[in-house]
């Protein structure tokens, strides 16, 4: 495999561990790091992966790196929302650069932002590049693993899939989405907002139906608080009895009024039933867990940095993951 020049936009937890993965594989060379924040930039990016010093210092400058660069692919680990990540997609397809973000919105953004997503397809074609929206969930667990198990399916009559964590052992950032620590009031208005919720429900939901064929005519989401029976603490929140301390959201798809394809993610503070499972319904009936869970951020930092030759070398245009060549490790 011919080296892979690759730079990084966003140097958050995410977008470290991606570098940080990155760099072990011999057939990655990282050429730039990019990141808005003042605090960061002109620093050299071994402050923040722990290791020797390499040279790479973080610059706010996205024009002059994407512009300046001979590089291979970006990846993009900024927002969850795909208007939002647009932009910088656009730039790099632009300049005839691959793109693989961790922007929830973008797994499947042509069911909620269809004119945007056409456009961004257009401009791939046209430069001869690829982008694809990536990650855990959604990207693979959700979404992408139920398709693959259904290949020995004969027929498929409803997805169910399920993740289950204990929020207690990831970062505060993740505790505070999933509400830990308010009142069912104050929860109710940061869900109102959308603020408290999974991102990308909607799209592992619509990718499943696109893959497996439903023709689904309905989606409904549900998201509940899950409350504390007692008081609960993790490393960062300490909860109240009778106050939130996670949450259970319920995505679905439906033909005819019949529910033909379920997500469930309950995450929250103590949760002892860890598991990701998929079932099948169908021939013949498949059920699939993963006991203890995927560990979210190890995992979505791996598809990214695992992706990286299948976009390179797919068709140009706004991809999705059931659309290129299955991501899988390498050396």
């Amino acid at each position: 495999m011919e080296k892979i020049r690759l730079i990084q936009i966003g140097f958050g937890p995410i977008g470290q561990q991606i570098v940080k993965f990155a760099m072990e594989r011999e057939a990655v060379e990282v050429l730039a790091v990019v990141d808005i924040d003042k605090d960061k930039e002109g620093r050299d990016i071994s402050e923040f992966l722990g290791t020797q010093e390499t040279g790479i210092t973080i610059t706010g400058d996205l024009e002059k790196t994407i512009s300046q660069t001979d590089f291979d692919i970006a990846s993009i680990s900024t927002v969850s929302s795909f208007e939002r990540v647009a932009p910088v997609v656009k730039l790099c397809l632009e300049h005839g650069k691959n793109v693989i973000s961790t922007c929830e919105e973008m797994l499947y953004p042509f069911i909620s932002h269809r004119e945007l997503s056409l456009e961004l397809d257009e401009i791939a074609k046209k430069n001869k590049a690829t982008a694809l929206g990536t990650g855990v969930n959604p990207g693979f667990l959700m979404d992408f693993l139920p398709t693959v198990l259904s290949s020995v399916a004969e027929s498929l009559d409803r997805v169910i899939v399920k993740r289950y964590q204990n929020a207690s052992k990831r970062r505060l950032p993740f505790q505070k989405k999933i509400g830990a620590g308010l009142s069912v009031d104050e929860f109710e208005k940061l869900k109102e907002k959308g603020i408290i919720r999974h991102v990308g429900f909607k799209e592992s939901v619509y990718l499943i139906d696109r893959a497996l064929g439903f023709g689904i005519d309905e989606y409904k989401e549900e998201i509940n608080p899950v409350i504390a029976e007692e008081e609960i603490s993790s490393n960062f929140i300490t909860v109240k009895r009778g106050d939130v301390k996670g949450v259970f959201q319920v995505a679905s798809g439906f033909k005819q009024g019949e529910e033909v394809i379920r997500l469930e993610l309950k995450a929250f503070l103590g949760n002892k039933q860890e598991e990701d499972t998929v079932e099948l319904f169908g021939t013949p009936e498949i059920k699939s867990t993963i006991k203890g869970g995927v560990n979210g951020d190890i995992a979505t930092a791996a598809v990214v940095v695992n992706s990286l030759p299948s976009v390179i070398s797919a068709p140009s245009g706004l991809k999705t993951v059931i659309d290129i060549p299955p991501a899988h490790y390498w050396r």
